[in-house]
Parts: structure tokens; C-alpha cells; sequence
């Protein structure tokens, strides 16, 4: 009896897990139109609202290190600057400890501006996050720091080769 009492709780953790991924993936998906819709209305490429998180939460940052963050060839990131700056997203200073190198800053004028587009998804993020204590949403919070993790291992593979 021991092991059928294993073997279903193998089976059971094995749906469990699978169910999770298949969540995962939905979510992905959802966050991603998501992501498409606020870019439609800011006037933003999908890949140009990408970049601008990324230059919002890791920025001051220089193009190169920008394109490693984005998996994106370092050309294609300039095309992204160009239309950002051109836009008033970001503005492009000289690096003060290297005069020949520049880094990329967001403009806060227009952060307002995004915030608004995800102030409905926010709102609901805080609604869900009230109903859990805070053991469960360290659990959670470290579970999708992990997820996120995994994530950026794999496109890192991906990206170089």
C-alpha cells in the first residue's frame, strides 16, 4: 500500500506541476497582449515598450549592456533608441566616468503616462494580493523570482547559440 500511496502522490505532484506550466504559459500569453495593447496606445512597438522597462528599471544604461538585457543585436537596439528618443521616452547622455560612451535614461515626464495604461491591471494585481498573508506571498514572490530566473537562464542560452 505504501507504494501506490507514493505512486499517486507522484502522479497527483506531476498534474500539479504540469498544470502550473500550462498556467505559466497562459499567463505569458496574457501579459503579452496585455503589453501589446498599452504599447498601441503609447505609440510603442512591442519591442520598444520591452526596452523601455528595461531602461526604466536597470537604466542609467548603456546601449550595449541594453542589447545583453534585451537579447537584441546591438543595431537593432539603436533603431529602438531612435524611435524612444524621437518619441520623449528616453534621452541619451554622455557616460560622466567615460566621455566617449553614452547611457540611456527614461524621461519621467511620460511615466505617467504608462502608468495610467496599467493602473487597471495593478488595481487587480492588489485586489488578488489582499486575499493571501504574507507566508503565502513570500512563497509566491519566491517562486516567481525563480520562474523569472529560469527564464532569463534560458533565453541566455538561447541568445548565444
Amino acid at each position: 500500500m505504501n507504494v501506490k500511496v507514493s505512486a499517486d502522490a507522484g502522479r497527483r505532484k506531476r498534474r500539479l506541476a504540469t498544470g502550473i506550466k500550462e498556467t505559466l504559459r497562459e499567463l505569458s500569453i496574457q501579459l503579452s497582449l496585455l503589453n501589446h495593447q498599452v504599447g498601441g496606445h503609447a505609440g510603442l512597438k512591442d519591442v520598444d515598450l520591452d526596452c523601455l522597462d528595461l531602461i526604466t528599471r536597470h537604466g542609467p544604461i548603456g546601449p550595449s549592456a541594453l542589447a545583453r538585457q534585451a537579447g537584441l543585436h546591438p543595431a537593432t537596439i539603436t533603431g529602438i533608441l531612435d524611435r524612444l528618443e524621437r518619441a520623449g521616452w528616453v534621452a541619451r547622455d554622455r557616460d560622466p566616468a567615460d566621455r566617449r560612451a553614452v547611457l540611456v535614461r527614461a524621461l519621467p515626464d511620460r511615466a505617467g503616462e504608462l502608468f495610467r495604461l496599467y493602473a487597471g491591471m495593478n488595481g487587480e494585481m492588489d485586489e488578488i494580493c489582499a486575499d493571501y498573508d504574507e507566508a503565502e506571498l513570500e512563497l509566491l514572490a519566491g517562486f516567481l523570482a525563480r520562474v523569472s530566473d529560469a527564464g532569463r537562464r534560458s533565453s541566455g542560452r538561447l541568445a548565444s547559440g
